[in-house]
């Protein structure tokens, strides 16, 4: 069934398995999910055995693991992470649908995440396929100018190239920067991924297994985020 969704907005069962009364057990999950982390336990066995005590559908689970890390991992984080004055005159690689479906979920009101590690992740997913919603564009412009105002000398964006529609973003990225004049490139390659967690440069994303390995990293879909007048629907499950 092709994907006829016009926003980025939250999932017909959230309100449900995100419910006010649902948090205590997820943070508790969050909590529970990352000492394990931290004394060496498997991820997929150990948020098994976080699931099942706390009863978790798979939806939750998914919440759950994306808050989640070790210590040492959050440290790490925590030491590798730039902050928005450090971004002036330096390069800086975009995981392109990382950071722009974050900031399109919440700008639509969808469940927004704030992690162990400090990061703003969504629940989104793609399948294989990314479809052009009414909150892109403004996403797209919001992260523009925010970048525009902190002085890098030069943003390449990273898209999946196997991921559908992704040569059309490509253009819109384009156009946007060329009508705004940023300096911005965008490509398409088998694994933004890869290439992330190999570069020198200043790497903005939310995903854990880049910031693993990133020299640097900065933190722009949460800086985002926080530039919003309002945010409809961020859960804090970090502690």
């Amino acid at each position: 069934m092709p994907d006829r969704r016009r926003h980025r907005g939250p999932h017909p069962e959230d309100r449900n398995l995100f419910a006010p009364e649902r948090l205590p057990d997820l943070c508790a999950a969050v909590r529970d999910l990352s000492w394990l982390l931290s004394h060496g336990y498997a991820t997929a066995s150990a948020l098994k055995l976080v699931g099942d005590r706390y009863s978790l559908v798979a939806r939750q689970r998914l919440a759950v693991a994306r808050c989640a890390c070790s210590d040492s991992d959050r440290t790490r984080r925590h030491t590798h992470q730039v902050s928005p004055k450090q971004v002036r005159g330096q390069t800086v690689l975009i995981d392109g649908y990382n950071v722009l479906t974050s900031i399109e979920a919440a700008l639509s009101g969808g469940v927004l995440l704030l992690g162990r590690d400090g990061c703003i992740r969504d629940m989104a997913s793609m399948h294989g396929s990314y479809r052009k919603v009414a909150e892109t564009v403004p996403a797209i412009e919001l992260a523009g100018r925010l970048l525009a105002e902190w002085q890098p000398a030069h943003c390449l964006w990273l898209l999946d190239q196997p991921v559908s529609n992704s040569g059309r973003l490509k253009i819109l990225l384009q156009d946007i920067a060329a009508s705004n004049r940023w300096s911005w490139q965008i490509d398409l390659v088998p694994d933004p991924d890869a290439v992330l967690k190999s570069r020198d440069e200043i790497v903005a994303t939310a995903d854990s297994g880049i910031l693993n390995r990133a020299a640097r990293w900065l933190n722009l879909a949460r800086e985002v985020i926080e530039q919003l007048p309002q945010v409809e629907w961020l859960i804090r499950l970090e502690s």
